[in-house]
């Protein structure tokens, strides 16, 4: 270990498991044999991966030590602006574990699944609710899964309305996904430069939204921490000529219960 600034007491250098294993290693022993030795047919033995032989010891503090250069919310803030990290109390965690609920699987058949179904439906409710928003869908399953969905839609919604627009907006205090998702649903992205204040400004949002522009993706408050006070100006003018509104939620746990979604205009 090097010492310097900052490295004093930090361990910055370990082995790979292959690297610390030796073949052959014993790290147990097992009772003498009590019971005959029998033949195992050829077509139920196979290479196994190659693990390297180490003890049981050795694993855990491997992992251990490599678990401890990590930083996150356990550990102090975590102020990243485009995707604030809540804590959540670890008993959330244990509850999220029942394995009624972690273990259901997923062709269970529905009057099997009643319960499960019931947290989902009520969750739904739960998410409206606090949103504003009519209706919500569970079916992504993290972040940039929801961004992928809302692109899917709007490109089925102007598929079905025999509309090509081949754009959309995003500000560069958007979420940093928003491109990669714009993308794959086919999407040209068109960047909106915000304003000296941070915020965007309805001028800049007015001279690119076109015929062949479907919407545009914002984040609220954006990955600066500010809020977009402007919103509702700015929505109105996408919907005016026939686009649609993505609203990111990365940020959302600054204005839950705060700001209604819908009214904003998304």
């Amino acid at each position: 270990m090097t010492h310097g600034p900052g490295t004093n007491g930090l361990i910055l250098d370990e082995p790979l498991l292959w690297e610390k294993g030796k073949p052959g290693r014993v790290a147990y022993s097992m009772p003498t044999r009590d019971v005959p030795e029998e033949s195992v047919d050829d077509t139920l033995v196979g290479d196994g991966p190659d693990f390297p032989d180490l003890g049981e010891l050795d694993v855990i503090r491997h992992y251990t030590r490599l678990s401890q250069w990590n930083f996150g919310i356990d550990t102090g803030m975590y102020p990243l602006g485009s995707c604030t990290m809540k804590y959540n109390p670890k008993i959330n965690e244990k509850m999220a574990a029942t394995p009624g609920l972690a273990s259901a699987h997923p062709l269970l058949e529905a009057e099997l699944s009643q319960g499960i179904l019931k947290l989902h439906y009520e969750l739904q409710e739960y998410l409206a609710a606090v949103t504003g928003m009519d209706a919500v869908s569970l079916q992504p399953s993290a972040g940039a899964q929801g961004e992928l969905t809302a692109m899917l839609m709007f490109a089925a919604y102007f598929r079905k309305k025999n509309e090509k627009r081949t754009k959309i907006l995003i500000p560069d205090t958007a979420h940093g996904t928003n491109p990669a998702s714009a993308a794959l649903c086919g999407f040209a992205s068109i960047p909106i430069t915000s304003g000296k204040n941070g915020i965007l400004e309805p001028v800049s949002v007015e001279e690119l939204m076109d015929e062949e522009t479907a919407g545009i993706m914002v984040t609220n408050p954006n990955t600066l921490g500010l809020f977009e006070e402007q919103i509702k100006e700015i929505t109105d003018i996408v919907h005016r000529k026939g686009g649609l509104v993505y609203g990111d939620g990365a940020n959302m746990n600054a204005i839950m219960g705060m700001v209604d979604i819908k009214r904003c205009g998304i």
